[in-house]
């Protein structure tokens, strides 16, 4: 049984999928995400940016862009991390952090709580 096969079978994590997530909440689409898979992340982040500059009136003044990033960057991470591997303890060592760290991150970004089924419906 090759690795994929046993992901689907077993391990907290295998049920947590951002893909899957987005779609339910109906924020993206398969064909969407063919075109995004097209674009480098640099790219995204810069047209992210952009339509967030546009909807804002073209100005992002006042906000600690530049410092927000390393923060913005972590939460992503983790959060492909934990989509990526079964498991917690699977996702920490791809992260290469110890279980008191790994433990204040899970919290910090409130990473369960973004992968909840409920939170899906609260959404919707």
């Amino acid at each position: 049984m090759n690795w994929k096969s046993k992901r689907k079978h077993y391990g907290r994590n295998a049920n947590y999928s951002i893909a899957k997530k987005l779609r339910k909440e109906n924020k993206t689409t398969i064909e969407f995400e063919i075109m995004l898979n097209n674009l480098s992340l640099e790219e995204v982040i810069s047209l992210k940016l952009e339509l967030a500059s546009d909807v804002a009136g073209s100005k992002l003044y006042g906000f600690k862009l530049w410092q927000s990033l390393p923060e913005i960057i972590k939460d992503a991470v983790l959060k492909y991390a934990m989509s990526a591997t079964r498991t917690k303890a699977e996702s920490m060592r791809f992260l290469g952090l110890n279980v008191s760290m790994y433990r204040k991150l899970l919290k910090k970004y409130e990473i369960d709580s973004y992968f909840e089924e409920s939170s899906l419906t609260d959404n919707a």
